[in-house]
């Protein structure tokens, strides 16, 4: 039998990228880095790294999280915390040919998260913004779309939290932790690109079991009179659910 040799091996790695959606300026944006590096460089990004040696695959997506953003992970055993992002894995992209530099599987992972600051870049990135996503999408000239397959990805995030928020409370994960009626609602004309009736959205939202509880108390901060503030329910699955509008 022949001795164990670790270079008859080709080498192999494993990437977590992340598609981070928020509602900025009444828009479904996500955040995108400019790459500092070869290969791709200069072009725009999904952030994300490499998984480290020590690390299983949620860690490293939160490791990532916490660099790229500040943010940390909405811890599920600790349910009344307000300053963790919603961090779900998305899906598994192992195209032999979507990294030049060797054979790569990446581990995608979809954050959502209230209107967040402007971003910081970090590691191999030297610079970072929020992008409509519609921008992002609609890029079809090489130079000015995104790097690798993050295009493909990007749009699998996007649809998966356009599905979601019809059948999930999903939505209020881009919500502060009060909102109104009416900042939920343009949550759902951002991720859904629709104009919504606001008689109707409101009746339907308020209507739902478990999905929205009083926080007690007013704001004015959407100008106008004062609207009462609602949190998340306990509800995960919404009966009735939100059905998107047909576009």
């Amino acid at each position: 039998m022949s001795p164990y040799d670790p270079s008859a091996y080709p080498p192999f790695a494993v990437t977590v990228d992340l598609v981070v959606l928020t509602v900025r300026r009444h828009a479904l944006c996500a955040l995108v880095v400019r790459r500092g590096e070869q290969p791709f460089q200069g072009r725009w990004a999904l952030p994300g790294g490499f998984v480290r040696g020590d690390e299983d695959l949620a860690a490293a997506a939160a490791r990532e999280l916490s660099e790229e953003t500040g943010l940390c992970a909405h811890d599920p055993a600790d349910p009344g915390a307000d300053n963790g992002a919603h961090l779900e894995q998305l899906a598994t992209y192992g195209d032999p040919k979507r990294d030049p530099r060797m054979r790569v599987v990446s581990v995608a992972h979809l954050v959502l998260a209230p209107d967040l600051p402007a971003p910081r870049a970090g590691g191999d990135a030297n610079s970072a913004r929020w992008a409509p996503v519609d921008e992002l999408l609609a890029a079809s000239d090489q130079a000015a779309g995104l790097a690798f397959d993050h295009a493909r990805i990007l749009a699998d995030g996007v649809e998966r939290a356009r599905s979601k928020i019809e059948y999930s409370s999903l939505a209020t994960a881009f919500c502060p932790p009060a909102f109104t009626v009416g900042e939920l609602r343009r949550v759902y004309e951002a991720v859904w690109g629709v104009a919504l009736d606001p008689r109707n959205f409101h009746r339907k939202v308020t209507g739902t079991p478990g999905f929205l509880v009083p926080a007690g108390g007013t704001t004015t901060r959407q100008g106008g009179r004062p609207a009462q503030l609602f949190r998340a329910g306990g509800a995960t699955l919404l009966n009735p659910p939100m059905l998107r509008p047909e576009v």
